[in-house]
């Protein structure tokens, strides 16, 4: 068994549904939610921006040795797919 923790990251707090959701399916995994609050909101950045931002919220979590990260956020998810799909963690947006 894998006991690394799963990071999951938002630019603010709605990606708690997902870390509420991943608790009830996975309630015996570790998990490491960071919400990147300090640059919220993300919309209305430029893809460059986006870009950096979930590259620099995954080696963040990549930090903590997560297993998998999940990008809860649709901004990211949507603008900054490249990031997401080349990362050297498995990355979920």
């Amino acid at each position: 068994m894998d006991n690394r923790p799963i990071g999951i990251y938002d630019s603010g707090f709605g990606g708690l549904t997902a870390l509420k959701k991943l608790r009830e399916l996975m309630p015996e995994e570790d998990i490491i939610y960071f919400a990147d609050s300090g640059r919220m909101p993300y919309g209305g950045r430029t893809d460059t921006q986006l870009c950096s931002f979930a590259k620099q919220d995954q080696d963040f979590l990549a930090g903590f040795d997560a297993k998998l990260i999940i990008a809860a956020c649709g901004t990211i998810s949507s603008a900054a797919q490249s990031v997401l799909e080349g990362y050297h963690i498995p990355v979920i947006g």
